[in-house]
């Protein structure tokens, strides 16, 4: 027997071979570049949702690589092969392509199902097997008049006949930011009203030319196509008080609702009959309407004169003073925008009153008092109490079950707050500011994927939705310290979305592009409102942490002037921010002393109020003064109180006890030690152990 050598190569020689090693390590660096790529690409685009796709698309390409590595890439002799080797290489080689072509493809539709799901979060409604037949939305109306500038007469003619219809209590009606986003004759009524939840449409039409007014309106059954009821109203703007009363009996016959003896006399109310003060109140309601989309100061400035033009035209339009009061309630909670916060608070209590004693019967009257006790006054108990009274006057009234959850938060009992908001998407489910106030409730209780997908909601029903935008960036870094990502999450020119990018490249310390991105926000009221400080401080604030004593002592005297000015101003807690900055700016100057009793202050007024939306935020902003004051021994205490209070979601949370700069004075202390090791398993991985 003839005897010969073996020289066919061991298992791992021939992994060498067909150069498997190499392949691992290759795939291994492109699949972790393409992971962090798209742990940061994707969430900008509001695709975060996709991420785990790709995840699996690259585990899944794993074995296929190495399959293909085998069979493509030959060993150095592939001659030693026989025919049926040869044979099985290439089947080997087809069905490994036929593999990554499946995976491919798998991914393909994973993407797909992915961008749907997104759609879904704007289209879906809240639940189509139970839509109610008495149910409609009115869908914005057309602007016909030749003088475009109408379309605040035309958006008012649509509000007042929703409002009518909301009166009538056997009808669910969807509030108006539901639909503002379609419109005025969409093709595919059905697929709409599916995604409102109604059964009915109504749509309309506005032509306003001089004194004439045309008003036409359908009332269309969504799932059969096919219209219930029509009328054209030829008005002159002496006569066109209650044709919105008309309108909403007219529906109320069509779809057979019943009207109790209450309602039938509301929808026949005009709230008022003169015709320059109706079209002034049509005006401030256009834009008040407005700057409830972004908390835009501006607009409520703007709104208030035209609501006060209208009653000094009418003194018992009951409507207009609630709304005034609203109004004026509004700017005032949102720092006044430059006008004077106890002023505004005093009015707009004055004005409900009178609103009230109008109207008793009136919804808004209720929901104006209930503001002024809520925002003007911290009186938690008494809006409640108002806000229960305007919903037994209308008991769907989206708009009024979510100021009862606002309220709620502010008590610090969130799942009755997050339980109101979900039933005031339940009346309104297209509405984004809803969306992004339920997705604020979870912050505030630090169940940040939850906060997550609803900010992601808001977006998906209205991309200019700027809290949600900002909002949804910092809940990135609250949950997961990625600061790289979260920038990319806050992208555009929009004063608020600078700000929140300042404050994380400040996280990042990199303060020269900070201080250049803060100085380019233009300095007025309406941008730098109490519980930022003004652009003065801020930027003095920035130029010390940077190490520039030069430049931040003049920003710091300047800050201290224009602080100490809005001491006389403000009230509540608005006026708790205002001495904590006072604090800040008076440490900045060297003033010591008058910095810790400015603090005091700040924490004085906290104790009274108890609100459990800002007042973990100020604790948080007064612990850091205190660091800045180099007092651990007040600053940890404060700190871990803030940290531990329900409501710090919504601005804070353990991972920035590695990330914000606001403690690097204090870092090395035991206290603040034991604090980080109390919270180490919030450490953001990037960091690595910094002490």
């Amino acid at each position: 027997m003839d005897s010969t050598t073996d020289t066919t190569p061991g298992f791992f020689a021939r992994l060498k071979q067909h150069h498997i090693y190499r392949v691992v390590v290759v795939y291994a660096v492109v699949a972790g570049f393409l992971i962090q790529l798209g742990s940061r690409v994707l969430p900008a685009f509001g695709w975060g949702y996709f991420f785990p796709t790709v995840i699996i698309v690259l585990l899944a390409g794993f074995p296929v690589a190495l399959v293909l590595a085998w069979m493509l890439m030959q060993p150095q002799d592939p001659a030693k092969f026989g025919r049926w080797q040869q044979l099985r290489w290439k089947l080997g080689a087809a069905l490994s392509l036929a593999v990554v072509i499946a995976v491919v493809i798998s991914g393909f539709y994973a993407w797909r199902f992915s961008v749907r799901h997104a759609e879904r979060l704007a289209t879906a409604p809240a639940d189509t097997t139970a839509i109610p037949t008495k149910s409609i939305a009115v869908l914005p109306f057309e602007n016909l008049s030749a003088d475009k500038n109408n379309a605040y007469f035309v958006a008012g003619m649509q509000d007042l006949i929703l409002t009518k219809l909301a009166d009538i209590g056997d009808l669910t009606v969807i509030s108006r930011t539901s639909t503002m986003q379609y419109g005025s004759h969409p093709q595919n009524l059905k697929a709409i009203a599916q995604q409102l939840g109604v059964a009915n449409i109504l749509e309309g039409s506005v032509q306003k030319a001089g004194n004439q007014v045309l008003i036409n309106v359908q009332l269309i059954d969504a799932d059969k196509d096919h219209h219930i009821w029509a009328e054209a109203y030829t008005r002159t703007l002496d006569n066109i008080f209650g044709v919105e009363g008309e309108v909403a009996e007219k529906i109320a016959q069509a779809l057979q609702a019943k009207l109790s003896p209450v309602e039938t006399a509301r929808l026949a109310t005009v709230p008022t009959e003169n015709q320059a003060a109706y079209d002034l109140f049509l005006r401030a309601e256009f834009q008040t309407n407005r700057g409830d989309v972004n908390y835009d100061t501006a607009s409520w400035k703007a709104a208030i004169p035209l609501y006060r033009q209208a009653i000094d035209k009418d003194s018992k339009f009951a409507l207009a003073w609630a709304r005034l009061s609203y109004a004026e309630s509004e700017l005032a909670w949102f720092g006044g925008g430059g006008q004077n916060v106890k002023q505004l608070t005093a009015q707009a209590r004055t004005d409900a009153e009178r609103a009230l004693a109008l109207a008793p019967d009136l919804s808004a009257s209720q929901l104006a008092l209930g503001y002024s006790d809520y925002w003007g006054r911290g009186d938690y108990a008494s809006a409640l109490k108002a806000f229960a009274a305007a919903l037994m006057l209308r008991p769907n009234d989206a708009d009024t079950l979510a100021a009862r959850g606002y309220v709620e938060r502010r008590q610090g009992r969130l799942d009755a707050a997050i339980a109101s908001l979900q039933q005031a998407l339940a009346h309104d489910p297209r509405n984004s500011q809803f969306a992004f106030e339920l997705g604020t409730t979870y912050a505030m209780a630090s169940r940040f994927a939850d906060a997550e997908t609803w900010y992601q909601r808001a977006l998906a029903l209205n991309p200019d939705n700027l809290n949600a935008k900002s909002n949804y960036s910092l809940t990135i870094v609250l949950q997961s310290g990625d600061i790289p990502r979260a920038l990319a999450a806050a992208q555009g020119d929009a004063p608020l979305l600078k700000f929140q990018r300042v404050l994380q490249l400040t996280w990042l310390r990199k303060y020269n592009e900070a201080l250049t991105l803060l100085a380019g926000i233009p300095d007025t009221p309406d941008n730098f409102i109490p519980y930022g400080g003004s652009k003065a401080l801020q930027m003095a604030n920035l130029y010390r942490l940077a190490g520039d004593t030069a430049h931040a002592q003049s920003l710091f005297a300047q800050a201290e002037t224009d602080t100490r000015a809005q001491l006389a101003q403000q009230q509540g807690i608005n006026l708790a921010f205002v001495w904590g900055n006072l604090a800040s700016a008076e440490l900045g100057l060297g003033h010591t002393g008058d910095g810790l009793e400015a603090v005091a202050k700040s924490q004085a007024i906290l104790a009274k109020i108890h609100d459990q939306t800002y007042g973990p935020r100020i604790m948080e902003t007064n612990a850091s003064v205190y660091a800045q004051a180099q007092r651990p021994d007040l600053a940890v205490p404060l700190l871990a109180k803030a940290l531990a209070s329900p409501g710090i979601g919504i601005i804070y949370s353990p991972v920035l006890l590695w990330l914000d700069p606001a403690w690097d004075s204090i870092r090395k202390d035991p206290r603040f030690q034991a604090l980080l090791k109390k919270y180490a398993q919030e450490e953001p991985p990037q960091t690595g152990n910094q002490d």
